[in-house]
């Protein structure tokens, strides 16, 4: 006779712990089935090992998805005060960076071992190694083989996130799984990824590891934070961001002086006639950055011998450089993927498919992704706790 369950939870990340324990907090037997060695692997790389574990200011506003408004109810019945909360129950110290990303001030480890004790609170079975090799629907049951065991659930939930980070285990299961139950999966792609750069942009590459507080843009988004040089493009905070909503063959923008404005350099011009726009530059940017845009821009000459035209237009230059990346560092350095299955199939509320009823999806495997600085960690606890009520 196959072991019976109320619930399988497959995968043991930031939904599928969250999902467990409040499914056995309710009373349901409840089975997570984690095919890497130990549970959380992406929990304790982030942040440093420190967890960016949520944001406080996180809102339907700082996600995609095909469609903007499913992450809505999940994400307004479990808030970051309510994980902050759970949090502090732990007597886990964080603090807040910048832009209201809460981290632990210990370790990553802490976020893990809370999850666990939650889970150990319902009495849920965690196991590592277990090899998913079939899932199948009989009746209203669901029948998962693994390790060469059938195992049984009135529910089955995927929590196994998207491809990003391979070199952590991670696959594309969720879409397969989805894909045999008849449930569509929106086309996914790497986000949060570096970006790369080629033809005459490769010059780039000579100030590799430079790094500045710019604005960066794509389409209608736009991220002021740190850029980073790369020897193979662009990166840091700001570049991660509009990432997600870059498509190829479009640019990135970048205002590299999102302090001035106006007819500024005219005004340098007029002030100091005798600087040259590489000194000007090296007053707001690190030196090696305000030489090579001092050379693209052409303008090598001292202020006052400079036409205003040719200034004018590097203002403009300056305040909106376009890049036409080549394409990014894929899911191998993403670390989050943009789309997934569907949310057309799924139940805003309870996270259950539509068609098939006792199947579930929640965290990254769904179609909604994340700005970055927590708000992938609130999403995967909002998800986790809409179904794990509804189990």
């Amino acid at each position: 006779m196959p072991d019976s369950y109320d619930a399988i939870i497959l995968g043991a990340g930031a939904a599928g712990l969250m999902c467990a324990a409040r499914a056995g907090q309710r009373g349901r037997r409840v089975l997570v089935l984690e095919r890497a060695e130990k549970v959380g692997k992406k929990i304790l790389i982030s942040g440093g090992g420190r967890c960016n574990f949520t944001n406080i200011g996180a809102g339907p506003a700082n996600y995609l998805s095909s469609n903007p408004h499913f992450a809505k109810s999940a994400l307004a019945r479990y808030t970051p005060r309510d994980f902050l909360e759970l949090v502090e129950n732990y007597g886990i110290a964080w603090h807040e960076k910048t832009l209201g990303q809460l981290f632990c001030d210990g370790s990553s480890k802490q976020i893990v071992e809370m999850l666990l004790e939650e889970c150990a609170k319902g009495d849920v079975e965690v196991r590592c190694n277990a090899e998913v090799t079939a899932v199948e629907q009989d009746g209203e049951r669901f029948a998962v083989m693994a390790n060469g065991e059938v195992l049984t659930a009135s529910s089955l939930v995927i929590a196994t996130g998207g491809p990003s980070i391979p070199k952590m285990g991670a696959t594309g299961f969720a879409y397969d799984l989805a894909r045999q139950f008849g449930l569509k999966v929106v086309e996914p792609r790497p986000a949060l990824v570096p970006l790369t750069l080629g033809g005459e942009e490769v010059l780039f590459r000579e100030i590799s590891g430079v790094s500045a507080p710019v604005v960066a843009s794509a389409g209608k988004a736009r991220f002021p934070e740190a850029a980073l040089f790369t020897h193979r493009g662009l990166s840091g905070p700001s570049i991660l961001q509009v990432s997600s909503y870059w498509k190829p063959g479009e640019e990135v923008a970048i205002d590299f002086l999102p302090a001035c404005s106006g007819d500024w350099l005219l005004d340098r011009k007029r002030d100091n006639p005798r600087a040259s726009l590489r000194s000007v530059l090296r007053e707001a940017l690190p030196d090696r950055l305000a030489d090579i845009l001092a050379e693209k821009l052409g303008v090598d000459t001292e202020l006052g011998n400079a036409s205003d035209k040719a200034l004018r237009l590097a203002q403009e230059r300056l305040k909106r450089w376009a890049f036409r990346p080549s394409g990014t560092e894929g899911f191998a350095k993403a670390e989050v993927t943009v789309g997934g299955i569907s949310t057309a199939e799924l139940s805003s509320k309870t996270m259950e498919a539509k068609k098939v009823p006792g199947l579930y999806v929640i965290g990254e495997a769904v179609d909604v992704t994340g700005w970055l600085g927590g708000y992938n960690f609130q999403w995967a606890w909002a998800s986790g706790v809409a179904a794990g009520e509804a189990l």
